[in-house]
C-alpha cells in the first residue's frame, strides 16, 4: 500500500485537517523532532488505497542566509553582500530537525518514490476555511504548487536579505562607532521598513513646522418657540480676517428675524461595508479593539487553525457568485447576540454584497462557525465579534435616513441647519458604531416663513496641527502605495517599533524617536528615493509580474540590486551628510557613559555604556568594546586577565540568575581557536585562568549537547551551577560557607568534584562534620541539595532504555565532536532526575 504524505502549515491545522479527512479515526504520535504529530490512517488517493500521514511544519522550514565569512560583519565590506556572497537555503530553525522530518518539497524529491509514467508526485491543495465542505472539495481538485509565485517569494527574500544587510551593517557599525546613546542595538534599513517609518517622520514634521491660525466664525441662533432655539451654521464657514469678520457681524447682529429661503427634505443610504480583507482588519483592530496590527494577526491566525473564522491573510472584499453566504449566517442563528437579526435575515433574503476588489486570492474574512464570549476570551473574542458583527452587516441591508435642510437669511447673510432622521437602520442594527449621529428634528416650515433671531455672535478659534498617525492611517497609506503585502505589513510596522525608531504612544499613535527622526531626515538629505515609497512599490509591482509569469526572475533581481548597489556606493560617499544630523542629536561615546573598569592596554578607565547596546569604550585608545546584551554589568573584584591585563566584569542576568565574569577583550577577539566572539570566561580553554572553564567547569550539560556546567564562583551563599550555553540553571549547597572545583574526577563519570565547606549550623553531614568532597552527579549527600530553577530553552529529558545518564567533566579539554564519557546506567543523575 502507498503512503500518501500530507504537509500543514501549523501543528494545529494538521490535526483539524487530519481528523475531517479521517472523519475521527485517526493514530497519532508525536514525529522525530518532538514537535509536530504524526496522524495516520487509510483512505484512497487517485482511485487507490492508501495509507495517509498528515504532519506539518512548525513557522518557516527554511530561510536564506550568506554562506561562512559573508555572515561575519567584520570580515567583509557590506558592498560585497550585493552580488559577491554567495547565499544558501538554510533550515530556519536547526533545533527542530524540520528537514529531516520532513523532507519538504524540493528536499524530498530525491527520496520520493516515483509515480508511474513520470507523473506528477507533489501536490497543493488551496482552501479557505477548516471546514469539511472546503478541505473535502479541496482534495477533489488538487493542483500543482505555483512555480512563478515560489520564485516571486525567492526573489523578494533574496533582495530584502541582500539590500537589507548592506545597509544595517554599514550604518550600524558606522553609527555605534561614533555616538554612545542611540539605545537601539541595531541600526537597521528595509526596502519597505523604511518607507513606513517614512510615513510617520512626515507627519511628524508637518506637526512640527505646523503655524496655527486665528480665524473667526458667525454663529446665529433663532427661536423655533418659546422653549426651543436652533444653532445656524454660516455658509461662508469662516473668514482668516478679524476686521472683514467685525463687518459681517456688524451687517447681522442687528436684525431681529431671520427668513426662510429655501427647506429640502431628500432620502439617502449609507452603505454597507465591502466584505471584510486583511488590512481593514487589521485598521479595525488597531483603532477600535486597541490591538496591534501583529497582535491581530496572530489572533486572526489562531481563530482560523481553530475553524472559527476563514483564511485571514487575503486582499480580496469580494464575494464570488458561488460562496455560500447561507451556510456561515446559519451557523450564527441561535447566537446569544444577535440571533433575531440573522434570523430576521434568513426569514426575509438576505441582500447580496456590495461588488467589492477581487484579488484572486481567498474570499474575504468570514466567520464559520459560531463562538461565545466565554468560549475563546479576551481579545480573541473581540476580534471575532467583530468578524461576524462585520460579516452580517455586508448580507444586511443599507441604512437608510431622511435628511432635512433649512437654508435662512439674516441680513445679507445666509444660514443654514441640517437634521437627519433614521428610516431603517439596516446594517447598523448589527454594527451600531455606524449609526447615524442623531440629530434635533427640524421645524417645520415653508419659504418666506421667518423665525425671530435669538443672538448673532463672533467666534474666535485657531487650526489645530494634524495629530501623530494612527497604527489605522500608517496601515492605509502602506496599502495606497504598495508598501508590503496583507502579510508584512503587520511585521513593518513592529519592527519600526523595536528598532527604537517609533513609539506607540495613547490611541495607537505612533511618535518617532530621535533616531527615527534623524534616519528619515539623512536619507532625504543623501537619496530620497531610500524612504520615498515609489522605489520600493515599483519593485513590488515587478515581483508580482514574477508571480504572474509575465516578468523574468534572475533580470528583475539583477536590476534590481544593480540599482540599490549605486544607491548604496552613493550613501556610503555622502555618509558624512546624515553624521551632520546625527552629531546634533546625539553624544559621542567619549562623552557617553560612566567609568568602569580599566583597559588592558592604555591602564585608564574605560566608560561603560549602558544604552542599546552596552559596550565599553576606551577614549584614549578609541577603541570600543561590545558585551553581552540583556543584563547588567559590574566590575569583577578588580581582577585582571592573565593574557591581556584588562579588568573583568561581570554579567548578570538579573531575573534568570544567570552570572559571569568576561574579559572586555577576549569577548571582542577570542585567543583560542575554539572560542568564540562574546562569550565569557565561562567558555575560555586557558589552562591555568582561576576564571576560566578549565579550572571551573564540572561536566557536561544535562540540558544540552554542546554546554558544560560551570560553578558560578561569585553566587555564594546561595550557590548555583549553569550550563555556559544553555539556560539549565541548578541551586546547590545553600549557606555552603565556600565551594571549589577540585583537580580530581569522579571514578563513575569522570566529572570534577566539588569541595564544600559547610556552614556548622546548617550542614547535612553527619556527626560535626563540615567539610566533604564528591561529585555532583553520583554523590548522594549531593544529590539531595541540588535544584533545577530554569531550563527554559532546553530540550525535554527522558528516562529510558540506553538513555545517557550522566555527563562527563568537559571542562574544556575534550576534542572537538568527542562525547564525554557515560555513566553507568543502574546511576540516575541528580540533575536530569528534574527533566524526566
Amino acid at each position: 500500500m502507498k503512503t500518501v504524505l500530507m504537509v500543514a502549515e501549523k501543528p494545529s491545522l494538521a490535526q483539524s485537517i487530519a481528523k475531517i479527512l479521517s472523519r475521527g479515526s485517526m493514530s497519532s504520535r508525536k514525529g522525530l523532532n518532538g514537535t509536530c504529530s504524526v496522524y495516520e490512517y487509510p483512505g484512497t488517493f487517485a482511485g487507490q488505497p492508501v495509507r495517509f500521514k498528515m504532519t506539518s511544519v512548525c513557522g518557516h522550514v527554511m530561510t536564506l542566509d550568506f554562506l561562512g565569512k559573508y555572515n561575519k560583519w567584520d570580515k567583509v565590506d557590506p558592498a560585497e553582500l550585493f552580488s559577491q556572497a554567495p547565499t544558501e537555503k538554510k533550515e530556519a530553525n536547526p533545533k527542530l530537525n524540520m528537514v529531516k522530518f520532513l523532507q519538504v518539497l524540493d528536499a524530498v524529491l530525491p527520496v520520493m518514490n516515483q509515480a508511474h509514467g513520470g507523473e506528477q508526485t507533489v501536490f497543493r491543495a488551496r482552501f479557505s476555511s477548516i471546514t469539511d465542505t472546503d478541505i473535502c472539495a479541496a482534495m477533489a481538485r488538487l493542483g500543482e504548487p505555483d512555480h512563478n509565485e515560489a520564485l516571486s517569494v525567492d526573489a523578494r527574500q533574496e533582495l530584502d536579505l541582500r539590500i537589507g544587510c548592506a545597509f544595517t551593517r554599514f550604518q550600524t557599525k558606522y553609527f555605534q562607532g561614533k555616538y554612545g546613546n542611540l539605545d537601539s542595538s541595531l541600526i537597521s534599513f528595509g526596502p519597505c521598513q523604511t518607507p513606513t517609518l517614512g510615513f510617520c517622520v512626515e507627519r511628524h514634521d508637518k506637526i512640527q513646522s505646523f503655524k496655527p491660525e486665528t480665524y473667526w466664525v458667525l454663529q446665529a441662533k433663532v427661536d423655533v418657540d418659546k422653549d426651543r432655539s436652533l444653532l445656524l451654521d454660516w455658509d461662508r464657514v469662516r473668514v482668516f480676517d478679524r476686521e472683514i469678520a467685525q463687518m459681517f457681524l456688524n451687517m447681522t447682529k442687528l436684525e431681529k428675524e431671520a427668513q426662510v429661503e429655501a427647506t429640502s427634505r431628500k432620502e439617502k443610504a449609507k452603505q454597507r461595508p465591502l466584505a471584510l480583507n486583511t488590512v481593514e482588519m487589521l485598521r479595525v483592530a488597531s483603532s477600535a479593539l486597541g490591538m496591534g496590527p501583529q497582535h491581530a494577526m496572530q489572533t486572526a491566525e489562531r481563530l482560523y487553525t481553530q475553524g472559527y473564522i476563514s483564511y485571514p491573510r487575503t486582499e480580496t472584499t469580494h464575494y464570488p457568485e458561488s460562496f455560500d453566504l447561507k451556510g456561515p449566517l446559519r451557523q450564527q442563528a441561535n447566537h446569544p447576540y444577535w440571533a433575531d437579526t440573522v434570523k430576521r435575515l434568513l426569514a426575509a433574503g438576505i441582500n447580496r454584497p456590495r461588488k467589492g476588489h477581487d484579488a484572486g486570492d481567498h474570499p474575504p474574512i468570514t466567520p464559520m462557525k459560531a463562538a461565545t464570549e466565554a468560549e475563546l476570551g479576551g481579545e480573541a473574542w473581540r476580534l471575532y465579534e467583530y468578524i461576524t458583527r462585520h460579516f452580517i452587516a455586508t448580507v444586511s441591508h443599507d441604512c437608510k435616513y431622511l435628511q432635512s435642510s433649512v437654508s435662512f437669511r439674516i441680513g445679507p447673510e445666509r444660514f443654514t441647519c441640517t437634521g437627519k432622521t433614521v428610516i431603517s437602520p439596516g446594517f447598523t442594527e448589527i454594527m451600531p458604531w455606524q449609526s447615524v449621529p442623531l440629530e434635533e428634528s427640524l421645524p417645520t416650515c415653508q419659504k418666506g416663513d421667518t423665525l425671530a433671531v435669538a443672538e448673532v455672535k463672533l467666534l474666535e478659534k485657531q487650526t489645530s496641527p494634524p495629530d501623530y498617525l494612527t497604527e489605522a492611517e500608517l496601515i492605509t497609506l502602506m496599502e495606497k502605495h504598495g508598501i508590503g503585502t496583507d502579510a508584512s505589513i503587520p511585521v513593518h510596522i513592529n519592527n519600526i517599533c523595536q528598532r527604537n525608531y517609533v513609539v506607540v504612544e495613547s490611541g495607537r499613535r505612533l511618535k518617532p524617536t530621535n533616531l527615527g527622526i534623524v534616519l528619515v531626515h539623512g536619507y532625504y538629505k543623501i537619496d530620497a528615493e531610500l524612504v520615498l515609497p515609489t522605489i520600493r512599490s515599483a519593485v513590488e509591482k515587478q515581483l508580482n509580474l514574477i508571480a504572474q509569469g509575465r516578468a523574468d526572475f534572475r533580470q528583475v533581481l539583477g536590476h534590481t540590486l544593480d540599482v540599490f548597489k549605486r544607491k548604496f556606493h552613493y550613501f556610503v560617499d555622502s555618509i558624512a551628510g546624515m553624521d551632520e544630523l546625527m552629531e546634533v542629536s546625539f553624544s559621542p561615546l567619549a562623552a557617553t557613559g560612566k567609568p568602569l573598569s580599566r583597559c588592558g592596554k592604555c591602564h585608564r578607565f574605560m566608560k561603560y555604556i549602558q544604552a542599546k547596546p552596552s559596550r565599553l569604550h576606551c577614549s584614549h585608545c578609541d577603541e570600543t568594546y561590545t558585551l553581552p546584551q540583556n543584563g547588567t554589568i559590574k566590575l569583577y573584584k578588580e581582577l585582571r586577565c592573565p593574557l591581556d591585563d584588562f579588568e573583568l566584569v561581570l554579567w548578570s542576568s538579573g531575573s534568570r540568575g544567570k552570572s559571569y565574569p568576561l574579559c572586555p577583550y577576549c569577548s571582542n577577539h577570542p585567543p583560542f581557536r575554539d572560542m568564540k566572539k562574546g562569550t565569557g570566561c565561562n567558555e575560555c580553554t586557558h589552562p591555568s585562568c582561576q576564571h576560566s572553564l578549565s579550572m571551573l567547569g564540572i561536566g557536561q550539560c544535562v540540558g544540552c549537547e554542546s554546554g558544560v556546567l560551570v560553578l558560578d564562583p561569585t553566587s555564594g551563599p546561595k550557590w548555583r551551577v549553569a550550563c555556559n550555553r544553555c539556560h539549565v540553571l541548578a541551586h546547590c549547597f545553600e549557606n555552603a560557607h565556600r565551594v571549589r572545583v577540585s583537580a580530581e574526577t569522579c571514578a563513575s563519570c569522570e566529572a570534577a568534584l566539588l569541595d564544600v565547606d559547610f556552614n556548622k549550623a546548617k550542614s547535612p553531614l553527619p556527626g560535626d562534620g563540615t567539610q566533604h568532597t564528591g561529585c555532583i552527579f553520583c554523590d548522594p549527600v549531593f544529590q539531595e541539595l541540588v535544584e533545577l530553577k530554569h531550563a527554559a530553552s532546553c530540550h525535554p529529558m527522558h528516562r529510558g532504555p540506553g538513555r545517557r545518564q550522566g555527563r562527563g567533566r568537559g571542562r574544556g579539554r575534550r576534542p572537538a565532536g568527542k562525547p564525554g564519557p557515560r555513566r553507568p546506567k543502574d546511576k540516575m543523575s541528580a540533575l536530569a532526575a528534574y527533566f524526566v
